[in-house]
């Protein structure tokens, strides 16, 4: 069966603008044009929509899915089953949530009590889900999977009180990486106190610290793109400069 855009977009709950603009960066191509100019769409256009539209739906961005959609050995059956263990993740994170605010109002009503390392069980939860989607193959093939799960389990761990810290001390490392930048010397008293407090913030969830493991995560904020975006998202360089500063720190040399 064929569609227009207006057909195609209101079958799957996308604007026709959407689709014009998936053309325009070709994600995704009509199969042709009618005799009047307009886009029509077969059954392949409509199986890669809906690929599309998983990958969206699971926060993957337009840039990324056209490099997984045009690697060779890309397989739409294959891809149709990482997206259901994926999504089954999300709804299993989901649940967690709900439960939590449901003890929540439980807890307000007297019906039950509730510890306060309950009530941030969810919140936990969802970012060792996300830490896992995004960088948990990197993160294993590096430091293996025991050092990652002693991690988790001492997230899962922490009182709300450390909770509270270390998320107050993730947006201090932020801060004093930027200021620390316009020095422009990772040796500076600057550039070392913010590595002191990459150190503090990294010790609420390693099991145990070395050197030469700070620096390997250094090494992976540079070069990976993901991480490198999560620094360099105030300002192009902060990745590189953190890892100098953490070679420094280190003794690792370049």
């Amino acid at each position: 069966m064929e569609y227009t855009v207006q057909k195609l977009a209101k079958m799957a709950g996308v604007t026709a603008r959407t689709l014009r603009y998936y053309d325009e960066i070709r994600i995704l191509k009509p199969a042709r044009m009618n005799s009047s100019g307009y886009r029509i769409y077969g059954a392949a256009e409509v199986d890669r929509l809906q690929q599309i539209l998983f990958y969206r739906e699971l926060g993957i961005s337009l840039e990324q899915i056209q490099a997984i959609l045009a690697d060779p050995s890309f397989s739409g059956a294959k891809a149709l089953i990482e997206h259901r263990e994926k999504l089954l993740e999300k709804r299993k994170q989901l649940d967690l949530l709900i439960s939590n605010v449901e003890k929540t109002i439980a807890a307000d009503e007297g019906r039950i009590t509730m510890s306060d390392h309950e009530k941030f069980e969810g919140f936990k939860q969802k970012q060792i889900d996300e830490n896992e989607e995004k960088y948990g193959k990197e993160i294993r093939s590096k430091y293996g999977e025991d050092a990652i799960r002693r991690s988790n389990e001492k997230l899962k761990n922490m009182s709300q009180e450390q909770y509270e810290e270390v998320t107050l001390l993730e947006q201090k490392v932020k801060t004093a990486l930027a200021e620390a930048y316009k020095t422009g010397d990772p040796a500076s008293a600057e550039a070392q106190n913010t590595v002191r407090l990459h150190k503090q913030w990294l010790n609420y969830y390693w099991a145990e610290y070395s050197k030469e493991a700070h620096a390997g995560l250094g090494d992976m904020y540079a070069e990976d793109e993901r991480f490198k975006a999560y620094y360099d998202e105030q300002q192009p360089g902060l990745a590189e400069f953190l890892r100098d500063a953490i070679y420094v720190y280190t003794g690792r040399k370049k």
